[in-house]
């Protein structure tokens, strides 16, 4: 088995390499865009809520929901807006 010597060029050459595909999975991840239609799990983990307080958001009317074969659905910008519709701007 022999040595192989990596000299300072081909480390820069492999950091640029590094750094350009790390770029790369960036923007491909900032550009990813969220699905319109979100299970319970999905609704409970983003707006942090118990099970039982996304069941009182269904029952009093205040999220609207889809149910296809007894799974619910949530559309995305629904959630947004009732987030943005309920926002508190306090007057300092």
């Amino acid at each position: 088995m022999g040595a192989t010597i990596i000299t300072t060029e081909d480390l820069r050459e492999f950091k640029t390499e590094l750094l350009n595909d790390i770029k790369q999975l960036l923007n491909n991840q900032s550009g990813h865009q969220t699905k319109q239609w979100l299970k319970s799990p999905e609704v409970r983990e983003l707006l942090g809520i118990s099970p039982g307080t996304l069941q009182n958001l269904r029952i009093n009317g205040t999220l609207p929901y889809t149910k296809v074969g007894g799974v619910l659905y949530y559309d995305h910008k629904e959630i947004m807006q009732l987030l943005e519709s309920n926002r508190v701007h306090n007057k300092f």
